[in-house]
């Protein structure tokens, strides 16, 4: 349907913690039709409304060419005791990346763009992108995980980019 700006690093909405998703229509099918368009355009692999500035507890992932997952109001109700490293980025802050370690497994409950609800048990990549959209629904940047060190660094990098 439409490609749809993208909130920039550190824009204040990319702080907000987004509420649950009550109503499933059509309005909901177009901003995952969004979010698809956008996370392809941007490019990204994973979005969150709260990348376009829309407070809902919606995710897409596109881990796989063509295979769209999308996640509404996810929650994860179980994590690994094993933890994996992996380099996370985001499409508010392009090409901008570093190494974030998270849970190699979780499971969630979620609903789908009707209201019907699922569990999935996710692990590796999968995984790490699920906790990653999550904790942008939370209102958690990328770059919280990251020590204060590696985070100051990459700031100053991002915004000596930004410079004109």
């Amino acid at each position: 349907m439409a490609i749809r700006p993208i909130l920039p690093y550190p824009h204040a909405g990319l702080s907000d913690v987004c509420a649950p998703v009550t109503v499933f229509d059509a309005q909901l099918n177009d901003l995952v039709t969004d979010l698809t368009d956008t996370m392809r355009a941007a490019p990204g692999v994973g979005i969150t409304a709260a990348h376009i500035g829309v407070k809902h507890r919606v995710f897409v992932l596109e881990l796989t060419p063509g295979t769209v997952l999308t996640y509404v109001n996810p929650e994860i109700i179980r994590r690994s005791a094993v933890t994996m490293r992996h380099v996370e980025g985001s499409v508010s802050m392009p090409g901008f990346t570093d190494e974030v370690e998270r849970p190699a497994e979780v499971e969630l409950r979620f609903q789908d763009v009707s209201g019907k609800e699922h569990r999935q048990t996710a692990e590796g990549f999968h995984a790490v992108c699920i906790q990653h959209e999550i904790d942008q629904l939370d209102g958690i940047f990328w770059l919280k995980r990251l020590s204060k060190l590696k985070r100051d660094r990459l700031v100053k990098k991002w915004e000596k980019s930004r410079k004109p």
